[in-house]
């Protein structure tokens, strides 16, 4: 049979379901000082796997099923490629004031900075949360000062398993994950050109679907 590693989080959930079930995720997020959101990923993991069990309008309760391993495994065969989206991107030089809009419009947590589809660089609305509280002019200021440049962006590609790339947006608290193709120039420089996006929304989309065909 095969053996899940589980992040920290996801044991101290066991831990807590074990001890206080039926448990609401408001009533674990609760405990554990996040936000429900940020503990979507972890539970839709637990309970897909069989390890835990979501009853509606009770809560969360321990499970011991035995074939959560071959549920594991089918998890595990799911690509990024098959959950991936469109990303939204913006060159540096967009002032921080339009990439705000373009944010919004867009209704997305994270835009991705380019380079003639080159990735560069990653914006969230924590770094715009960051410089409004300031007194800089984000109608003057390129979008590209506040950003976190690359080699600093967490990514994935699109073979990797879509449990890695969940594993990755919980461990670094991010939103989303840029997905990168690589390729190499004249000199042997790689070159990371982004074809889609992973975020926490693809993730749940993916558990519920999994959900509801089962």
């Amino acid at each position: 049979m095969d053996i899940i590693k589980l992040s920290s989080r996801q044991e101290k959930i066991i831990e807590l379901v074990k001890e206080h079930a039926p448990i609401t995720s408001e009533q674990l997020a609760n405990k554990l000082n996040v936000t429900r959101a940020a503990l979507r990923p972890d539970l839709a993991i637990l309970t897909m796997t069989g390890i835990l069990e979501a009853k509606p309008k009770v809560g969360y309760i321990y499970s011991k099923k035995p074939s959560y391993s071959l549920i594991y495994d089918y998890i595990m065969n799911i690509k990024v490629k098959d959950i991936m989206s469109k990303p939204v991107m913006l060159d540096e030089n967009t002032t921080v004031y339009d990439a705000i809009v373009y944010l919004f419009l867009n209704d997305v947590g994270t835009l991705f900075i380019e380079n003639k589809g080159v990735l560069t660089g990653a914006v969230s609305r924590k770094d715009f949360l960051k410089i409004a509280i300031g007194s800089s002019d984000m109608h003057k200021i390129p979008v590209g000062i506040i950003m976190t440049r690359m080699p600093n962006i967490v990514f994935v590609e699109k073979e990797d398993a879509a449990y890695l790339a969940a594993q990755k947006i919980m461990e670094h608290e991010v939103d989303s994950l840029p997905v990168v193709e690589r390729s190499y120039d004249e000199s042997n420089n790689e070159i990371l050109k982004i074809i889609g996006k992973v975020s926490k929304t693809n993730i749940t989309r993916l558990f519920v679907k999994i959900g509801e065909n089962k």
